[in-house]
C-alpha cells in the first residue's frame, strides 16, 4: 500500500521544503501520514470545483502548487471559504500536500522547464542556493539566454507555442531584440532587481503591476507577461506525470475541473 508519507517524503526530495521562500506554508498541510495515497490528484489551486472532483473521484491526496491553508486558521469552520474547503476534504479523508515555491526553485521545478521549454542555453537560478551544482541547480527564478538575439515578438511565439496561449500581453517594441531571459513563474516581478543585475534584457512571468511594468520599460527591460495560471498550471500537469512514474500502482491525473478565472471578451 502506498502511503501518504511515502509520497510526501519523494516530494520533499523532488521540491526539498527548504527551497521554499519564508513566508511560504510548504509540505504536508492536511492529513494523516500514514493513510493510503492510492488515488493522487494535482491541481494548481484547490478551488470549489477541484475540491468537488477529488471528493467525486475519491482522491486520498491532493498535490496543490498553491497552499491551503495558506495562512494560519485560528478557527476551522464553514463560514469562510478555506475552512469550507478544508472542513469538506477532512470529510472526505483527503489529504493535502503542497509543495509551491519549493517546486517553483527545484531543478526540474517549473522555472526550469520553463527556461527549456523556452530553448535557453546556459541556464542558472537568478538566486541560487548554496548548494547548487553544474548537475542540479537549486534557487529563485531562473535566467538563459538565447544561441542568437530574437526579436521580442519571435520570444513571445515561443511562449505561446510553449503555453497553449493564444495571447500575451507585452512591455517594449516586439522588434527589440532580446539575449538573456529572467524567468518567474506566477507573479514574479519582484525579481527584475536581480534580472537587472545579471544583465537579463527580457523578463517572463504570469503578472505583473502597472508600476512594475513601467519600472520595466523605465530601465529598457522587456517583459512578457503569459497569465498566472498559464505560467504555472503546466507544471502540475508535468508533476501528475512525475508522481505516475514513481508510483505506478498509484492512479494520478492532475485536475480536469481546473480552469483560468480569468478570460478574454
Amino acid at each position: 500500500m502506498i502511503t501518504i508519507d511515502q509520497v510526501a517524503s519523494f516530494l520533499d526530495k523532488f521540491a526539498p521544503s527548504r527551497l521554499a521562500e519564508s513566508w511560504d506554508n510548504v509540505g504536508l498541510l492536511l492529513g494523516d501520514r500514514q493513510n493510503r495515497a492510492g488515488r493522487i490528484m494535482t491541481c494548481l489551486t484547490i478551488t470549489d470545483s477541484s475540491a468537488d472532483e477529488a471528493i467525486a473521484e475519491k482522491a486520498d491526496l491532493i498535490v496543490a502548487h498553491h497552499p491551503l491553508p495558506f495562512a494560519a486558521l485560528k478557527k476551522l469552520t464553514t463560514d469562510s471559504q478555506d475552512g469550507r474547503l478544508l472542513w469538506n476534504l477532512a470529510g472526505a479523508r483527503i489529504s493535502i500536500y503542497s509543495p509551491h515555491t519549493a517546486f517553483d526553485s527545484a531543478a526540474d521545478g517549473i522555472n526550469q522547464r520553463l527556461a527549456t521549454g523556452l530553448g535557453l542555453v546556459d541556464i542558472a537560478p537568478l538566486i541560487p542556493q548554496p548548494e547548487s551544482s553544474e548537475t542540479l541547480q537549486f534557487g529563485t527564478g531562473r535566467s538563459g539566454r538565447f544561441e542568437k538575439p530574437e526579436p521580442l515578438a519571435a520570444v513571445a511565439d515561443r511562449v505561446k507555442r510553449f503555453l497553449q496561449l493564444e495571447r500575451v500581453q507585452l512591455v517594449g517594441d516586439p522588434a527589440t531584440r532580446v539575449n538573456k531571459v529572467a524567468i518567474a513563474c506566477g507573479s514574479g516581478a519582484e525579481l527584475m532587481a536581480d534580472a537587472i543585475r545579471q544583465g537579463c534584457d527580457c523578463f517572463l512571468t504570469g503578472e505583473a503591476r502597472f508600476h512594475a511594468a513601467l519600472a520595466a520599460e523605465a530601465a529598457g527591460v522587456s517583459m512578457i507577461l503569459a497569465g498566472h495560471y498559464a505560467t504555472e498550471r503546466f507544471g502540475v500537469e508535468h508533476l501528475a506525470e512525475i508522481l505516475a512514474g514513481e508510483f505506478p500502482a498509484a492512479h494520478v491525473w492532475a485536475s480536469q475541473n481546473e480552469r483560468d478565472p480569468l478570460g478574454w471578451v
